[in-house]
């Protein structure tokens, strides 16, 4: 389950309803899936093939498509960062900028975990959002924000895109973020 802490006052925000409201009320879209869903020769498997990328498609089927009809997604695919990835720590270099996308970002975390650091109201100011498995958040287009691992350093996901090209990251230079 998701865990929120909101940088400029150090609250942590736990439990379900909290957490949705929470997000809610900052306009960043949150559900939680099945982490069981996962096949079993997948758990803790964190390098994929590309049959195991469409295993775990096939296995959220249900949960992407209905995601996707409801909020207009028309691609999706899966990905996998761990210490075995290739330039791992270039790419999260490139991930923890602050920037924005011309549509919203979605993860649907299936192993692992992740943190989206996120602009929230002005009143809030950036918020970490923890995600681990079964966790799925989608953050709005235009809106400030980063992804990074958590020191646990592995995470699967899906993502999904309305723009079947996928999303380009415009950088955002904000004097209000500060790394933490």
């Amino acid at each position: 389950m998701a865990t929120i802490r909101v940088r400029n006052t150090g609250q942590r925000i736990e439990g379900e309803s909290t957490v949705r409201q929470f997000l809610a009320d900052n306009n960043v879209y949150y559900d939680h899936w099945d982490p069981g869903k996962l096949p079993v020769h997948l758990q803790g498997k964190f390098v994929l093939a590309a049959e195991d990328q469409e295993a775990i498609l096939q296995a959220y089927r249900e949960d992407i498509e209905r995601l996707a009809q409801s909020r207009g997604y028309v691609k999706w695919d899966v990905i996998a960062l761990s210490e075995a990835t290739p330039n791992l720590e270039e790419l999260l270099k490139k991930f923890e900028q602050v920037h924005t996308h011309s549509e919203d970002e979605v993860r649907a975390i299936v192993a692992g975990s992740g943190i989206f650091i996120i602009k929230g109201k002005p009143e809030t100011g950036y918020f970490d959002v923890e995600l681990e498995a079964g966790d799925v958040i989608s953050v709005p287009e235009n809106n400030p924000h980063f992804f990074t691992l958590t020191d646990e350093r592995k995470v699967v996901a899906i993502r999904l895109f309305i723009d079947p090209s996928g999303w380009v990251a415009h950088p955002y230079e904000d004097p209000e973020f500060v790394k933490a």
